[in-house]
């Protein structure tokens, strides 16, 4: 099989640059500055590490992050995501400027790196309705636009054998009411809906494993009317459609609260006395880097972490200062099926295929995507399988391709199609590997 032109595993790494290997003329590869990733973010951020602790990553530093489903720590991956703010106040200590019920004691506990208010219910009789009976964070104050959607998240850690936990959050405004949902991490997950007064539709919930006994619980939804969210508040219920205290003498910890734009939980924002933007991850190589590029034909693969279904996003670009010509794009849509985009640099030819018989799954996915203006088309592979092939060239001239993105493009921001999940590994190939090359390449 050929020597790449290009290739990334993430594993090096200073502020701004993500170290990349690049082919050399006697077929082996070596750190080259031509190859070298920039990465841009001009705030803190974080991230799972190899402990499978959340820690924060200064500004301009790659996250390697090392989740994995079933919550422990595996190899790493680049995590590429948009920018994101967290309303809820003080999510990053539970204990400060929150209030706690008379009928409830708390005690700090680690929530994988994340400080955590241990609940306990000492009186029987209340529930997280009432003050008695919840932990709770008042003059939130976050603004939410009628039409758009958003993700509450945060974690529970089992710290006895109770399993349920519950939050209420207070809108205000033309979506007056109340919204709230509980939350089952006995290991056979459930929801349900508990308050549901205030303006919002199509809510989904959603339960992850994050660690040993610790669990992400999260609920997407669309206002329809504009509101603000005033009191967020947590506390251990007996049932996921109740918000009843559970039985006195039952536990559960909480950790790590947030209400973000978009139908995606993201990675933990902390925050204290005010909200937390928490700007874009740009990872990209331009310039000198155009020789790994190819412009006639080539194959682009990658190793994907697949784990925010629904969303379109892009995986890896090739591109000139514009993303509409003179581009390669491997993106996903809403249905989770890869499309293969080819524009020459002048725009007058192209192909834009949509592989609608191919769809990724959860979890770890290889991806190669072999292009060439000739006869020999274009050909995708997934998992050691060719799943779709076009039976032409894509009859485009020189694409004169300069820059690579990863998990995102070069456009403006209502385009940047950020990925949303994790990178493994990627490689660039200025030939159009064979079809039994494209299989081998993605053997899982």
């Amino acid at each position: 099989m050929p020597t790449p032109s290009l290739i990334l595993v993430p594993a090096r790494f200073k502020t701004g640059k993500l170290y990349t290997p690049v082919a050399t003329t006697s077929g082996g590869v070596v750190l080259g500055a031509s190859g070298d990733f920039n990465v841009t973010r001009a705030t803190t951020a974080t991230r799972v590490n190899a402990s499978g602790l959340i820690e924060v990553v200064a500004s301009g530093i790659p996250r390697l992050d090392y989740y994995t489903s079933g919550g422990t720590a595996g190899c790493p991956a680049l995590l590429v995501e948009p920018s994101a703010a967290n309303g809820i106040l003080n999510s990053q200590d539970t204990a400060t400027s929150w209030l706690l019920g008379a009928n409830l004691t708390s005690g700090y506990t680690d929530v994988i790196g994340v400080s955590g208010n241990n609940l306990t219910v000492a009186v029987s009789g209340s529930g997280i309705g009432s003050a008695a009976g919840r932990l709770a964070r008042f003059g939130n104050n976050v603004a939410l636009a009628s039409g758009s959607t958003y993700t509450i998240s945060f974690l529970i850690k089992k710290t006895g054998t109770h399993t349920i936990g519950s939050y209420f959050g207070l809108i205000t405004g033309a979506a007056s009411g109340e919204i709230g949902a509980g939350f089952n991490v006995s290991g056979s997950f459930s929801s349900g809906s508990i308050f549901n007064t205030a303006g919002v539709t199509s809510r989904i919930r959603r339960v992850e494993r994050f660690g040993t006994d610790v669990f992400r619980c999260s609920e997407t939804f669309t206002m329809t009317a504009s509101g603000t969210l005033t009191a967020f508040i947590l506390g251990p219920t007996v049932s996921t459609t109740s918000d009843a205290n559970s039985a006195v003498g039952t536990q559960i910890a909480f950790a790590a609260p947030q209400i973000e734009l978009g139908a995606i939980p993201t990675s933990f924002i902390p925050t204290t006395t005010a909200a937390v933007t928490r700007n874009a991850d740009v990872i990209s190589v331009t310039g000198a880097v155009s020789g790994c590029i190819g412009q006639t034909e080539g194959t682009i693969y990658a190793e994907v972490d697949y784990r925010n279904l629904g969303a379109a996003v892009s995986i890896i670009t090739l591109q000139t200062a514009s993303y509409t010509i003179g581009a390669v794009r491997v993106d996903t849509n809403t249905l989770n099926q890869i499309r293969v985009q080819i524009r020459d640099a002048l725009g007058s030819g192209r192909l834009d295929a949509t592989f609608t018989d191919t769809s990724l799954s959860t979890g770890i996915n290889k991806i190669a995507v072999g292009y060439s203006s000739n006869a020999s088309g274009v050909v995708f592979a997934l998992n050691g399988s060719i799943v779709a092939t076009t039976t032409v060239g894509a009859s485009f001239g020189t694409l004169g391709a300069n820059r690579v993105y990863l998990g995102t493009r070069e456009t403006s921001a209502s385009n940047d199609l950020f990925f949303n999940n994790r990178i493994r590994a990627a490689a660039l190939y200025t030939t159009r590997l064979t079809n039994a090359e494209l299989a081998a390449l993605t053997t899982p």
